[in-house]
């Protein structure tokens, strides 16, 4: 038996967070007998900030330069398991509560307590008539011990990367089907994941129905080492990322880019990352390095790709076949002072790379229309023809240029949440050391990313009661913190001197627009997180930032919408220590007085 995977999932948390298709009509103008298929390519913390997609040169000519790629794609939440439960599920993590890597608040085992397994993308794929497969890396505390506690629902054929196993680049482990799991020592990754990929394209190909093919490779995420030692106990060392042997030399000038954010001379962002210390030589010389290594990683990914491309054109499936091509989060190295890792709210750790091709999507086009993973799950029901879902949070992401205009000035909202510890595997910064004892940092927060015509925002507030606010237009690198510091959970807007204008209206005006719109998002379900300006006020018609800075309504937001703020810091999503909840019991009338009700 092995031992303890329970204890392991710990220790790697510990280093590793350290409509229908006729709304579609010119994508859907082929024979009703032939459906389409997707494949849906996940990597593992690859950043777009950074520049990684320039190094992918069959990825860009396969994929950007024959699909639509999406500059202003997000993930809500910045680490993986709960992103890439919000993902699979089209709902935001504060819905399913799976918020963190390991029980009690994430990883598998919660992923299966909430009753996800039984109804997420692959579950309602199949009841479609859909074969649905997947390779690689599914989600965190998925190991050896629990594979089949239960099997993951949904799948006419798997082969899951598992715990301990699932970060070891060269000594991977898979579970296939029902049976038992298996290492591969000395087998890279990347490479066995594109070979299992290939077998079951071959599968459905043969199978003669329509079907889903997700692909998730662990690269450019770092690499977690376990020895289980004869005493009971186990040794976790965790390095950078591990390309395979051919590319290990390759980028030997790569740097990370030294854009304003990275290691600056004066401190930036917020709460503990305000405190940091700049970063020393090593440190920068080791992060170059960790930065080429998650490069060369990826060079197996856009390998692979390449051959996906070969076997589709062969199986002559490309002019019926969508493909998606993203990553669970960002990732920041030394931006902000920060050394590698993931987890903030910053551009780094949000702003994800996204391509889809396929048929009747524009060739060689970039849109910078607001999406995020939120929306993935329901575009691809959109994709197949299947009803959307009432408890979706997100919608359908447009995927031609008609719909892209028709609707874009209608998104530009994106909802990011973070809840507990951040202990990144890479970032020694995350620890406060108090008398030799290190405790680690709490960064529970809410963020929304707010972007449209004449305005390009970021706001947050921490469980630390610190708050951010960035006009990303004059300072894209979020260096200029335009909320007053020092601004507690006892303080008041009225208290706040603000000189600067933004959209012709003071920061105070505009703070509290997004503190409101915040209100909302933070706890939002279905077509509140859509649409939540309507949830706000039904009566006023608005719909967007500009509608709701008109000065009749100053008075509602300003002293009437609760502050977004929290009693406490905690681990996970404890409702309670979440401060006041929206209930759709405000209503804004163009007659009179903002109608009050109580809210709890």
């Amino acid at each position: 038996m092995l031992p303890n995977i329970i204890f392991f999932s710990f220790l790697v948390a510990f280093l590793n967070k350290l409509s229908s298709a006729t709304e579609f009509p010119n994508l859907r103008t082929r024979q009703n007998a032939t459906q389409p298929n997707i494949v849906f390519i996940l990597t593992d913390d690859q950043d777009l900030q950074m520049d990684s997609m320039n190094y992918l040169p069959l990825i860009k000519k396969h994929l950007s330069d024959q699909g639509m790629f999406y500059s202003q794609h997000y993930c809500t939440v910045a680490v993986c398991c709960p992103s890439r439960v919000n993902l699979w599920t089209g709902r935001a993590a504060h819905n399913t509560n799976v918020t963190d890597l390991v029980p009690p608040y994430g990883g598998y085992p919660k992923f299966i307590s909430q009753g996800l397994n039984d109804n997420y993308l692959p579950v309602w794929l199949q009841q479609a008539g859909y074969n649905t497969y997947y390779v690689g890396k599914l989600f965190n505390s998925h190991s050896t011990e629990n594979y089949n506690q239960p099997f993951p629902a949904g799948f006419t054929g798997s082969e899951f990367l598992l715990d301990p196993y699932t970060y070891q680049y060269y000594n991977p482990g898979f579970q296939r089907n029902k049976d038992p799991p298996v290492v591969y020592p000395g087998n890279y990754s990347t490479d066995l994941v594109a070979q299992k990929a290939f077998g079951f394209l071959d599968d459905a190909v043969n199978s003669g129905s329509p079907f889903f093919l997700a692909i998730a490779p662990i690269a450019p995420h770092a690499n977690v080492n376990v020895t289980f030692n004869a005493n009971g106990t186990s040794t976790v060392l965790t390095s950078g990322p591990m390309p395979a042997i051919k590319y290990q030399s390759l980028f030997p000038d790569a740097v990370v880019p030294r854009t304003k954010i990275f290691n600056p001379d004066t401190p930036s962002g917020a709460g503990w990352v305000r405190q940091l210390p700049q970063l020393s030589e090593p440190d920068v010389e080791r992060n170059d390095e960790w930065y080429r290594n998650r490069l060369r990683a990826l060079q197996s990914v856009d390998e692979m790709v390449d051959q996906l491309m070969a076997r589709l054109e062969q199986y002559n499936l490309l002019d019926n076949t969508y493909i998606f091509y993203t990553t669970d989060n960002g990732y920041h190295v030394g931006q902000h002072r920060l050394q590698p890792g993931k987890s903030c709210g910053y551009e780094e750790d949000i702003n994800v790379p996204l391509v889809v091709r396929g048929p009747g999507i524009a060739r060689n086009m970039t849109t910078d229309i607001v999406t995020s993973h939120t929306d993935l799950a329901p575009t691809i029901l959109k994709i197949f023809g299947i009803p959307m879902r009432e408890e979706f949070d997100g919608s359908a992401i447009p995927l031609t240029p008609e719909d892209i205009s028709e609707i874009a000035t209608g998104r530009e909202h994106v909802n990011v949440e973070f809840w507990g510890n951040r202990y990144n595997p890479e970032d020694g910064n995350a620890y406060v050391y108090t008398d030799g004892v290190v405790n680690l940092v709490n960064n529970t927060y809410k963020a929304i990313r707010l972007i449209g015509q004449g305005y390009n925002l970021y706001y947050s507030v921490w469980c630390s009661h610190d708050h951010e606010l960035y006009d990303m237009d004059a300072d894209p690198h979020q260096m200029e913190n335009l909320f007053p510091l020092g601004f507690t959970k006892n303080s008041t807007l009225a208290s706040w001197t603000a000189n600067e204008t933004i959209l012709g209206v003071s920061t105070l005006n505009l703070a509290s627009r997004l503190d409101a719109l915040m209100f909302v998002l933070k706890s939002c379900q279905g077509d509140e997180c859509r649409e939540p300006w309507a949830a706000l006020q039904p009566d006023g018609n608005v719909s967007n930032l500009k509608e709701a800075l008109q000065p009749k309504f100053d008075n509602f937001y300003q002293n009437q919408v609760p502050r977004v703020q929290f009693s406490r810091c905690e681990p996970g999503h404890i409702i309670d220590a979440e401060g006041p909840q929206f209930e759709p019991n405000v209503i804004y009338s163009d007659g009179g007085d903002p109608q009050w009700a109580i809210w709890t």
